[in-house]
């Protein structure tokens, strides 16, 4: 039987247990700039397997949500190398998700004020934070032109150049969740009728092309990618070529050797959206190493992971109230449960102050 507290590799890193700290936007730096207590937070975690950080803005364009830290300056990265040695001292590994959100996003929060972008002019029914003031309607997007997408994904390789020399043992491609490169994928969202819209094949070209960039940059076994198949998130719609599409990403991911695929499975249905069905065609496609995230509890991690699902079972919200996660789940303890009025914004309230157990 495989166990989630044993050790076991991820490319070339040997992990201490098959627990993934799941990527979670807390929004405490109006700066930002990563500080103490952002290392204090992730240091407290380090009995991960492998934390996965929040989402991180690769350039000012990219921003979608107030206080979020970026990876697009070299400050930024100096406030991220003292995470990176925080985690490491503790004897955990860390990838930072690098993230662009499109067109959920508000001029206020964009250089200038200018409309944010995405594949096409379709607004998102969808809010996004925007500090002191609130939440606030994503405001309708300009799209992309063609030439401009070589830019952005120099924006995704320059981050991951900068995370690499801050100590970041990889980093993560936000793929999903309705954000940049998701709506790309969707065919409902995307009604380009360049080489990045229309077929399959086009609507994955702007993702695998970005993915290829920081394999390039920081080598293909430390960089990760996040998808949220059939996910409905930030006005999704339902897109009926997502089967097509998935399978072809599963068979164009597997030649990559990149350091995982991570599915997240957000239960926007009222149930599972990732199917066992779809994860065992997912598998047959990719011969790469699988995580899951999304609802789960021990007995369905080593369900899933013992059925050959999955690789790395991932947690997000009760790593935020149980720093001490791993042991609380092998020791089959009760589990804190978290404050969603401090999840945002704040100092370390909510953050730093959960107790061990």
């Amino acid at each position: 039987m495989n166990s989630l507290f044993a050790p076991h590799t991820l490319g070339s890193l040997t992990l201490g247990n098959r627990i993934v700290m799941a990527p979670m936007t807390r929004s405490r730096r109006p700066d930002h700039i990563p500080d103490a207590d952002t290392a204090d937070y992730y240091r407290q975690r380090a009995g991960a397997g492998l934390i996965i950080t929040e989402g991180v803005f690769v350039s000012p364009e990219a921003q979608g949500y107030s206080h979020v830290p970026g990876l697009w300056t070299d400050e930024q990265a100096a406030g991220w190398a003292g995470v990176t040695e925080a985690v490491h001292g503790a004897g955990g590994r860390v990838f930072a998700q690098l993230w662009h959100v499109g067109r959920v996003s508000h001029s206020s929060l964009q250089p200038g004020g200018a409309a944010p972008v995405g594949p096409s002019a379709l607004r998102a029914q969808a809010q996004v934070w925007i500090g002191d003031a609130g939440f606030a309607d994503a405001d309708t997007p300009r799209p992309l032109r063609t030439d401009e997408i070589p830019r952005l994904i120099a924006d995704f390789a320059d981050a991951a150049a900068r995370a690499a020399r801050s100590g970041f043992d990889g980093v993560e491609l936000h793929g999903a969740h309705g954000f940049l490169f998701e709506q790309f994928l969707n065919a409902h969202v995307n009604d380009r009728t360049d080489r990045y819209g229309g077929s399959v094949e086009n609507r994955a070209r702007f993702l695998l092309e970005t993915l290829d960039a920081l394999a390039d940059r920081i080598g293909s076994h430390r960089v990760g990618v996040r998808l949220s198949p059939f996910t409905l998130a930030n006005d999704l719609p339902v897109d009926d070529s997502t089967e097509d599409l998935y399978a072809y990403l599963a068979q164009q991911l597997t030649g990559r050797a990149l350091a995982y695929v991570h599915l997240s499975d957000l239960h926007l249905s009222g149930g599972s959206d990732i199917s066992e069905d779809f994860l065992k065609t997912f598998r047959h496609n990719y011969d790469g190493t699988v995580l899951l995230a999304g609802g789960l509890d021990r007995a369905r991690a080593e369900y899933l992971l013992n059925a050959g699902l999955v690789d790395f079972a991932v947690f997000g919200r009760p790593f935020i109230a149980n720093p001490d996660l791993v042991e609380r789940l092998r020791d089959d303890l009760p589990l804190a449960t978290p404050d969603p009025a401090t999840f945002y914004g704040g100092g370390t309230e909510g953050y730093t102050d959960y107790p061990r157990r």
